[in-house]
């Protein structure tokens, strides 16, 4: 758990949400886009001309950048410089793009302000159909979102997974398909099926036949909500289920392992990654506030702790191994259950 604040903590606690208006004005804008494009170093005219912006205002913006850390400055009236961190991640198309995954945050920005009505009302404090298909271009942001954090994350994840010999794969709420298409360039016999509602699977497929792997990711439509919707039995080596039960009830996450343990063969795995805390419910810090994100979006949201996790894998006849952690910066927590 977080050490209490002290007064000068609380002030820095009270302000911490400009850093987060400034860093998201400056991607809308394109300032590190703009400066990586003229060569990693920009003056306010270039950068100024280049994103359509006033010089006043681009200006005040730039050296908010470099007093939240994002950008360095290389005299009183510049230039602006992109960071080493942020050359590799705030820049579209760079080696360790984030950009995708921020917009995320963007999206769910406002909606943290209404979070004293979720906590009164224990409701989301917006429709969790805006980013599940309810509004398309929320929806798409959304899906591209996941599919750039899942990359991002996947890269070092996949590789504790283990799927030898494995050759069929069930991703349930597989997302933009980024997880499957990970495991199935690893594992060149692997065909993978991944379950997820219709507006996201639309996305998955799209992306999936961009890539050229539609004939070993089949991207189906559903609702793992609708038990008679049918996975299968005794048909899959393995199951995954990567970032998806935080925002499930304790009846739902039971009913999906019992549902995905039926589908899966004998000494097969289902592999659970998810954003979890201890069992206080309040460490690490990240995943305690990833939980009042969830419950601001959708109706069940939460983080359950990985020793809940484990007590359902067993109630579903699973044999929980032990909890791994996932590389840096994204506090994942990652438990492996194989079927007898």
């Amino acid at each position: 758990m977080s050490e209490p604040l002290d007064i000068p903590g609380i002030v820095s606690l009270a302000s911490a949400f400009q850093g987060p208006a400034v860093l998201f004005a400056a991607l809308e804008t394109g300032i590190f886009a703009e400066i990586a494009k003229c060569g990693g170093s920009a003056t306010l005219a270039q950068v100024a001309g280049g994103c359509g912006m006033s010089e006043r205002g681009a200006r005040l913006l730039l050296d908010g950048c470099v007093a939240a850390g994002l950008l360095e400055k290389g005299g009183p009236d510049g230039p602006w410089l992109n960071t080493q961190a942020g050359a590799l991640a705030l820049v579209p198309g760079a080696p360790a793009d984030l950009t995708r995954a921020i917009a995320y945050n963007r999206d769910v920005y406002a909606v943290w302000g209404r979070l004293a009505e979720t906590a009164r009302s224990g409701r989301p404090a917006e429709a969790p159909t805006l980013h599940l298909g309810g509004d398309s271009a929320r929806t798409r942001r959304f899906a591209e979102s996941m599919r750039g954090r899942a990359f991002a994350i996947g890269r070092s994840v996949a590789p504790m997974v283990d799927l030898t010999g494995a050759t069929s794969l069930l991703d349930l709420a597989g997302g933009p398909g980024a997880y499957a298409e990970l495991f199935a360039r690893a594992n060149p016999a692997l065909r993978v099926v991944t379950l997820d509602l219709p507006a996201i699977s639309a996305v998955a497929r799209e992306f999936v036949e961009r890539d050229g792997l539609s004939a070993r990711i089949d991207c189906r439509a559903g609702d793992w909500h609708d038990e008679s919707d049918d996975w299968g039995e005794c048909v899959h080596d393995a199951v995954t289920i990567f970032g998806a039960l935080h925002q499930e009830s304790v009846e739902s996450i039971r009913s999906i392992l019992r549902r995905a343990v039926r589908a899966l063969k004998p000494g097969g795995a289902i592999h659970v990654l998810d954003m979890m805390t201890d069992e206080t419910h309040a460490s690490p810090p990240f995943s305690a506030m990833f939980a009042l994100n969830m419950a601001l979006t959708a109706e069940n949201g939460w983080v359950f702790s990985d020793a809940e996790l484990k007590e359902w894998m067993s109630e579903a006849g699973l044999e929980p191994g032990p909890t791994r952690r996932a590389p840096p910066p994204m506090p994942h927590w990652l438990v492996s259950a194989k079927k007898p």
